[in-house]
């Protein structure tokens, strides 16, 4: 898979109760307030490391505020050699209003 597909927050719930990975590309406080149980915050600074040291035939996920951001994300990702990888639909944002239990604090 060289491209990424969208999915719903249902969708992205039965990957991740899978083994799939998540990567947060919000900035460090929106991350920091809450996120989705198990997310790695990716940034620029943290991106050859989080490729070098994920497993990339595991699914995953890309989480953004609200499913825009993480597209070009999940793209670039997906182009990097990650097999199978997603977009969240409605990102964050969204995800907290269906999932309010998985949701993280630092």
């Amino acid at each position: 898979m060289s491209e990424f597909q969208r999915i719903s927050a249902e969708q992205a719930a039965k990957l991740l109760e899978n083994g799939a990975n998540l990567a947060d590309i919000r900035d460090p406080q929106s991350y920091a307030l809450g996120h989705i149980r198990g997310a790695v915050r990716l940034d620029n600074d943290n991106l050859a490391q989080f490729i070098a040291s994920t497993d990339q035939q595991q699914p995953l996920i890309v989480c953004c505020y609200h499913g825009n951001s993480s597209q070009p994300a999940a793209a670039y990702l997906a182009n990097v050699g990650f097999a199978e990888v997603y977009s969240l639909d409605g990102g964050f944002e969204l995800w907290r209003q269906y999932y309010p239990e998985y949701i993280e604090q630092n």
